[in-house]
């Protein structure tokens, strides 16, 4: 502990946001450039080195938070950034879009502030690589065996350069154009600039990992023949298939998925388009969902310059503070957080049908109705009770011209026919089935990830990973030193 009484004079300050009326014109993250070097280090004094440090248990990855909090505040940036990357492959990505359960998980959040660890993780990571202390680690010498890793999301991703650095040939399978799964395609910019993405996939070249885009495994590659040509086979091709809203009126133009809908808007980041098909410029839009998806959505349209936006969530509003009865500490809250899309709709006044940030809590779509051209106008709403049973006399109709549908993901695409060429079996909520070492009842095909762990966090995508990686080790070598920080069976802290 640098200082030990770092928590009692400094108050917690976070990477402040650039003004909303700026950032709303571009797509750059919406943080102040440079803002957050200047107050890191006093932040990192916050951290008490605690004899328990809880944040341990509420990072699947096993951060070592206090050590690099320790690092950080006397400003050995090289060895924070050494310790950083013993337990996370990515913390540039982690540091931007993880909700941050290791701050719920704080032992100072028992009754203030908890340390800015997200903040933390991420100066690290930025300046790692502006110093190069992350140059490529490629293996001293190669075992031989190969892998094959379908999908090239954050779990794709870990797993493939633990494997990479284990010495094992290994090849990723993408179906998109571009490499990233969700962090590419899914991901806002304003969010996490994908810049940061091409510079780890530069180094996971320079190492010796091999990328094959374009490339949909069960369609342009047949499953099996893949598995045929490959020691071992890792599916982590996430949880794409998004759920639906069976409603009346659903078949109207201008109802979309959210990952119908983001993907394009990224693609104009990338110079693809000149103006996403699915614009909501000039357009009434509703977001139906209340999650992560559903904010980037939100954003997303207030960028489009939406005539106005207004996000439904089914979910009752929840209280500032943590229910100490129902959600004890250090579990993960669920408090009302103000995300940056949800600040530029409270600033700029996008829902004039919303109490503040866009948002309507407890509320519930009935149906759709449209005009004569088959297209959507309008959405009927009722205000739910906790149980989600509909109140009488709340029902009320909204003006709609583009609806997303934001409602989570159930489970891998059955589509392309990967699961049915190799033969998976899938858990009855739509997963792969795997057991306590990831391996799928097919010899060496493994799953990991969203796809068999169903929809959850980057952490937890990642840990998958790298917990993956050393399952495929030990079956191609005998044995692995490579690190497990979970299992499958693992589940974040709940009461």
């Amino acid at each position: 502990m640098a200082d030990p009484k770092g928590f009692m004079k400094t108050p917690r300050q976070e990477w402040p946001r650039r003004p909303v009326a700026e950032r709303v014109q571009d797509w750059d993250e919406v943080y102040v450039p440079g803002a957050l070097l200047p107050i890191i280090s006093r932040q990192a004094d916050r951290c008490m080195d605690c004899g328990v440090p809880f944040c341990h248990e509420a990072c699947p990855l096993g951060n070592l938070i206090p050590e690099w909090n320790d690092l950080v505040s006397r400003e050995d940036w090289r060895a924070a950034s050494d310790r950083l990357h013993a337990t996370n492959n990515f913390p540039e990505f982690t540091g931007r879009l993880c909700p941050a359960p290791c701050e719920a998980g704080c032992v100072l959040a028992i009754n203030q502030p908890a340390v800015t660890i997200k903040n933390v993780e991420c100066a690290i990571a930025d300046r790692a690589w502006e110093e190069g202390f992350a140059p490529p680690r490629p293996p001293e010498r190669l075992s031989g065996r190969t892998v094959a890793v379908i999908g090239s999301g954050p779990t794709g991703l870990a797993a493939a350069q633990q494997l990479t650095r284990a010495g094992h040939t290994v090849a990723v399978y993408e179906r998109d154009d571009r490499l990233g799964g969700l962090m590419r395609y899914g991901i806002p910019e304003f969010k996490m600039e994908k810049r940061h993405l091409e510079r780890r996939l530069e180094q996971m070249r320079a190492e010796g990992t091999k990328f094959r885009t374009s490339t949909a495994v069960g369609r342009d590659v047949d499953a099996a023949e893949l598995r045929a040509r490959y020691d071992a086979v890792v599916i982590a091709t996430g949880a794409t298939a998004w759920r639906e809203l069976d409603v009346p009126g659903r078949e109207l133009a201008g109802i979309h998925q959210a990952m119908e809908y983001l993907p394009l808007s990224n693609r104009v980041c990338e110079g693809d388009l000149e103006v996403s098909p699915l614009s909501a410029a000039g357009k009434h839009v509703v977001i139906v969902g209340g999650g992560d998806t559903g904010a980037d959505c939100l954003g997303t349209a207030v960028r489009d310059g939406a005539a106005s936006v207004t996000q439904l969530d089914i979910y009752a509003q929840p209280g500032a503070e943590r229910d100490e009865l129902t959600q004890p500490w250090p579990t993960y809250p669920k408090i009302y957080r103000m995300s940056a899309a949800h600040e530029e709709a409270r600033d700029l006044e996008t829902a004039p049908v919303a109490d503040a940030d866009a948002r309507l809590f407890a509320a519930s779509t009935l149906r759709f109705t449209g005009d004569a051209d088959g297209r959507v106008r309008s959405l009927h709403l009722v205000e739910v009770d906790a149980l989600r049973r509909p109140l009488p006399g709340t029902g009320r109709a909204i003006p709609a011209d583009l609806v997303l549908l934001a409602l989570g993901f159930s489970g891998p695409d059955r589509g392309d026919g990967l699961v049915d060429q190799l033969g998976l079996e899938l858990e009855p909520r739509g997963t792969i089935a795997r057991d306590a070492g990831f391996a799928t009842g097919v010899p060496g095909v493994f799953a990991a990830g969203d796809a068999a762990r169903g929809q959850s966090l980057i952490v937890w995508a990642i840990a998958e990973g790298r917990a993956v990686a050393a399952a495929v080790d030990r079956h191609l070598t005998g044995s692995s030193r490579l690190p497990a920080p979970i299992s499958p069976h693992d589940r974040p802290m709940a009461v």
